[in-house]
C-alpha cells in the first residue's frame, strides 16, 4: 500500500508557538525602546525650559544610551533566534513535498525516488611552484687593488681683456 509523507505536527506546532513567543518578545522591546525615546525627549524639553540642569541631562543621556544598547542587543538576538526558528519551520515544510503518483487500471504508479545526484568529484589543479634559484656559495675572493688615478689638473684659464675702443662723438 502506498503511503504519503505524513508531517510531525507536534513538532511544527512546537515551532510554530517559539516563532510567535519570539515576535512577541521582539514587539515588548520595540516598544520600551520607544517608551525610553519618548522619556527621553521630555528630559531635553524640561532642560530646555531650565527645569532640570545640565548635568542632570548629561546623566540622563549615559542612562538612555546605555539602555538603547541594551534593548538593541536583546532585539538583534531575538530576531535570530526568529530566523532559526523560521528555517527549522521552512525546513520541515519542504520536507513534505509531494510525491507523484498516477492512478491507472493497473494500480498505482510513480513515487519512484529519484536517484541521489552524484556529488561531482573536484578536480584540483596541480600547483607547480617555482623553485627558489640555487644560490651559489660565496667564495672568498681576494680583494683586487686598484691602482690609483691620478687626477688631471683642470687649468682656468682667465678671461681675455677686450680692449674698449672709443669713437668720438660726434656734435
Amino acid at each position: 500500500m502506498v503511503q504519503t509523507k505524513k508531517m510531525n505536527e507536534n513538532f511544527f506546532a512546537k515551532i510554530l508557538k517559539e516563532f510567535n513567543v519570539v515576535g512577541e518578545i521582539i514587539r515588548a522591546r520595540q516598544e520600551e525602546k520607544q517608551g525610553l525615546l519618548d522619556e527621553f525627549d521630555q528630559e531635553t524639553k524640561r532642560f530646555f525650559f531650565g527645569k532640570i540642569s545640565e548635568r542632570a541631562l548629561i546623566a540622563s543621556v549615559k542612562k538612555t544610551n546605555k539602555e538603547l544598547m541594551r534593548l538593541d542587543a536583546e532585539i538583534r538576538k531575538n530576531i535570530a533566534r526568529a530566523k532559526s526558528a523560521s528555517d527549522r519551520g521552512m525546513k520541515l515544510v519542504f520536507a513534505q513535498a509531494p510525491i507523484a503518483y498516477r492512478a491507472s487500471l493497473t494500480g498505482i504508479s510513480g513515487g519512484a525516488k529519484k536517484k541521489a545526484a552524484k556529488k561531482k568529484k573536484v578536480v584540483k589543479k596541480k600547483v607547480v611552484r617555482k623553485k627558489a634559484p640555487v644560490k651559489k656559495k660565496a667564495v672568498k675572493r681576494k680583494p683586487v687593488k686598484r691602482k690609483a688615478v691620478k687626477k688631471k689638473k683642470v687649468v682656468k684659464k682667465k678671461p681675455i681683456k677686450r680692449k674698449v675702443v672709443r669713437t668720438k662723438k660726434k656734435r
